[in-house]
């Protein structure tokens, strides 16, 4: 069972499937696991040679129990949205440079995103089926890139869900605003919001504490708040250390260096840790907007106005899923929690020392990689190894670098393919490989967004007004099936007539 970071009694021991389809806690905190299931060395070696879904099946697996999703089932909606993504290893581990990299971005949005994003449209959808909402879903997300479009191809015609999702405007690549504004599916909505992704995130939390319009319009969640998308992330943590080992059988332990800006892919490694996986170094990179460096480091998560970079995905001052590691740095205790939040609510500033700060930097390296240091990285590796990073890839091997580990027992997370950025990539090297066909089309295509200011029930008023066309509209097919039913059985029965009288003469 899962319950919130803040302790509201009623938001306690809630299954997997009301944790997935709620998102966020009705008392503003998110949801973590009331006990972290174990992995044995002897369990995870037992899974070396399985391909992907069925690894990823028994990670998720000591989350999901049977009464939740059904053994076969889960494996189902695992293989099925496995088969979405263009590699058979799904994630494939390299060696470059030195150290290893993890692909993550072979799937349909060349974004890490996809993993848990095709999951959890696919679990919105079983349990849509099966009985929750009754059937209907309004998902509300903000993205500061990457996460709309890989939502977007996660949720795209799926039965009972409407989908809007908020991007600041200006501050996504163009290939992220096209690859959202271009899926024509009726249940999807992009709004451009004036504002940063914060203001976005902001509203889609003021959203969820808005209890009459989330009851009233089903809402659900697939920002990294949604505990779904952590777990499923866990899953590549276990398969590049299988596949880490494979090539280096003395390796003892790997480390982990994650690009992030919500915490919620490097929370996958540490979750992946606690569990049992041999996990050594987990390193956190930051661009310019490094609150999470200054934590790591200084023990000072203090909230500063945004700089817009190379890697807009990770140009985020507030990271949401961060309530969770500091939920398990107070020691599991809610009261702490709660405290520490809304004090940083009300101050933007939240300070720790001493023991805490202590272990804190026992949990996690950081470090923190500008503009010019991640194009010195982009050129240095397309230079000597003929391998491209995206900027956000790039500030992971930055990383790396920064804390001396660069080793083939480290991985760093390559986040995105770098065809989604290439004004950033033609800065350190120019001229570019040719993008992905998948990517060159969006040029070709018709766009479809609507502008939204930055206001919270403004952005309400336009989800329930997308609802209720979506509702008529599919009234009115209903009603248009129905006459051509009645159209059909009369020309039949005519017809069935006019045959009879014909045999009477």
């Amino acid at each position: 069972t899962y319950s919130s970071t803040r302790g509201c009694p009623t938001q306690a021991n809630l299954s997997f499937r009301d944790v997935v389809m709620r998102g966020l806690s009705h008392d503003r905190g998110l949801f973590v696991p009331d006990a972290l299931p174990t992995v044995t060395k002897e369990e995870v070696e037992s899974w070396r040679s399985l391909p992907y879904h069925e690894l990823a099946t028994n990670v998720i697996g000591k989350f999901v129990q049977d009464d939740q999703v059904p053994r076969a089932k889960l494996a189902e909606i695992v293989e099925k949205s496995c088969a979405a993504f263009r590699s058979e290893d799904v994630t494939p581990v390299i060696d470059v440079g030195g150290h290893m990299v993890l692909e993550l971005f072979h799937g349909p949005t060349f974004a890490f995103k996809d993993v848990a994003l095709q999951m959890l449209g696919n679990f919105f959808e079983y349990f849509l089926e099966t009985g929750s909402n009754g059937g209907r879903l309004a998902v509300l997300g903000a993205t500061s890139g990457d996460t709309g479009s890989a939502a977007i191809y996660g949720l795209r015609g799926k039965k009972g869900v409407d989908c809007v999702i908020l991007y600041p405007t200006g501050r996504v690549s163009e290939i992220q605003e096209r690859q959202m504004t271009t899926v024509p599916d009726s249940n999807i909505h992009c709004v451009a919001v004036d504002g940063t992704f914060d203001d976005c995130q902001d509203i889609v939390k003021a959203s969820f504490n808005n209890k009459d319009f989330r009851e009233r319009v089903q809402l659900g969640a697939v920002n990294s708040i949604n505990w779904c998308r952590v777990l499923a992330q866990t899953t590549y943590y276990f398969w590049s250390y299988l596949r880490v080992t494979d090539k280096h059988p003395d390796a003892e332990k790997v480390n982990f260096s994650v690009p992030t800006g919500n915490f919620g892919d490097i929370l996958a490694g540490y979750y992946a840790k606690k569990m049992g996986l041999p996990v050594g170094k987990l390193v956190v990179a930051t661009n310019e907007n490094d609150i999470l460096h200054r934590f790591f480091t200084k023990g000072e998560y203090h909230r500063y106005d945004i700089n817009k970079t190379i890697s807009p995905s990770m140009d985020i001052c507030v990271s949401s899923n961060f309530e969770r590691y500091l939920f398990h740095l107070a020691g599991d205790d809610s009261t702490t929690l709660a405290k520490w939040m809304k004090d940083f609510e009300t101050t933007g500033k939240l300070t720790i020392s001493g023991k805490l700060l202590n272990q804190a930097k026992k949990d996690f390296l950081s470090a923190r990689a500008d503009t010019a240091m991640t194009l010195e990285v982009i050129k240095k590796y397309n230079d000597e190894y003929g391998y491209m990073l995206c900027p956000h890839s790039a500030v992971g091997v930055s990383a790396i670098h920064q804390v001396k580990e660069v080793n083939m027992h480290t991985v760093a997370l390559a986040t995105a393919h770098e065809g989604k950025f290439p004004d950033a990539c033609r800065r350190a090297v120019d001229p570019l490989p040719p993008p992905p066909e998948e990517l060159a089309k969006l040029w070709k295509l018709k766009t479809r967004s609507s502008n939204c200011p930055n206001d919270a029930a403004v952005v309400q008023a336009f989800v329930e007004k997308r609802i209720e066309e979506r509702l008529a509209n599919a009234d009115l097919a209903k009603q248009v099936k129905k006459a051509a039913l009645a159209a059909i059985v009369v020309g039949v029965a005519a017809v069935v007539a006019q045959s009879l009288m014909k045999k009477r003469r």
